[in-house]
């Protein structure tokens, strides 16, 4: 059987997060506020999903940060090079099970971390501009 690409990066996915949970709640925190902060320089975006998936559009002003890289276990010293923990961190993915799973990592490194329920798709539909 011949998978594509994008299909065994999901069925990755999907394996990881069988084998670990889904991760930390997603945030109860409004687009709305969460576009607020992010205007105000009191947050960052963080977005969690693969290269391949933020190559094929993304966020403008989100931080690419990928679970994959995050669950390998990235350094502190490198995840403050990324992340002011100075700033909320909501992290997103396509549908909200990476974003969690990755809040759990930086919960861990003592970020204030806020993972989003709506991905990528619902993100853009609220109004969140997409990077030229």
């Amino acid at each position: 059987m011949n998978l594509c690409k994008s299909c065994l990066l999901s069925l990755a996915c999907t394996l990881l997060l069988v084998s670990v949970g889904n991760g930390a709640d997603p945030t109860e925190d409004s687009l709305d506020t969460v576009k607020k902060n992010l205007n105000n320089k009191k947050a960052v975006l963080v977005d969690v999903r693969e290269k391949s998936e933020w190559d094929n559009g993304h966020i403008s002003g989100a931080t690419f940060l990928p679970l994959s890289t995050l669950s390998n276990g990235i350094t502190p010293k490198a995840l403050n090079m990324k992340l002011s923990k100075k700033h909320i961190i909501y992290t997103h993915c396509a549908a909200g099970f990476r974003s969690c799973k990755a809040a759990d990592v930086l919960l861990k490194h003592g970020y204030d971390v806020r993972p989003l329920e709506p991905g990528y798709d619902d993100l853009i539909d609220a109004g969140f501009k997409k990077a030229k």
